[in-house]
């Protein structure tokens, strides 16, 4: 699928079957991801980046979907060592491939959509998406301006940066858009280290009171 948006995925990261790049399993043999916990009302991630800690405020009635599934990746720590691959300055900075393969491939599984409640405002974090329905899955965006031209496409925001959003300012954008997704999904960390090694990323994410 052409990539129409930035916040766009790839339609290959976005499988029913969740097929990795070293498998060629059915779905049968796939082993599903652990289920969505149900999330707390409202709580705090704190994302230990190197560019310094981003905390951003999670209001589940905002997308009870999309916040049961991140709130379950960050207690898995699925973010740790994730590279902020995708930077658009005053649009967006993505993220949300794994450092690990494996770990990208266990959680490759879509849920369904939310309905919009919040404006894509700076700030705002929602997951990426393909352009069809129901094809979230672990991609996460922040807008880095005011979006709300997104809203028409239903990215459900659920959640905001209350502190650090100068740091996420300054996430390194001098390879614009050029990470290839598949490869990432395909290799990890271990491609954007040899081919990018400048990318800034999350060291830490973590729940916080």
């Amino acid at each position: 699928m052409m990539v129409v948006d930035p916040v766009m995925m790839k339609s290959s990261a976005v499988c029913l079957c969740v097929v990795a790049a070293f498998t060629a399993a059915s779905c049968s043999k796939v082993v599903p991801p652990p289920p969505n916990e149900t999330a707390p009302a409202t709580f705090a991630v704190v994302l230990d980046t190197t560019r310094g800690p981003v905390q951003v405020e999670v209001t589940r009635a905002d997308a009870p979907i999309g916040v049961d599934r991140f709130y379950s990746l960050v207690k898995a720590r699925y973010f740790d060592g994730a590279r902020f691959f995708r930077v658009v300055p005053g649009y967006v900075v993505q993220f949300g491939i794994a450092a690990d393969p494996a770990a990208t491939a266990k959680w490759n599984v879509p849920i369904k959509d939310d309905p919009l409640r919040v404006s894509n405002t700076r700030g705002t974090i929602a997951f990426a998406a393909q352009s069809v329905p129901d094809t979230r899955t672990t991609q996460l965006f922040i807008s880095l301006g005011n979006n709300q031209q997104l809203d028409a496409q239903n990215f459900a925001v659920f959640g905001k940066v209350v502190s650090g959003m100068d740091a996420v300012d300054h996430i390194y954008s001098g390879y614009g858009q050029k990470p290839d997704q598949d490869r990432i999904e395909k290799e990890g960390n271990a491609y954007l280290q040899q081919d990018f090694p400048s990318l800034d990323y999350i060291k830490t994410a973590r729940i916080v009171q």
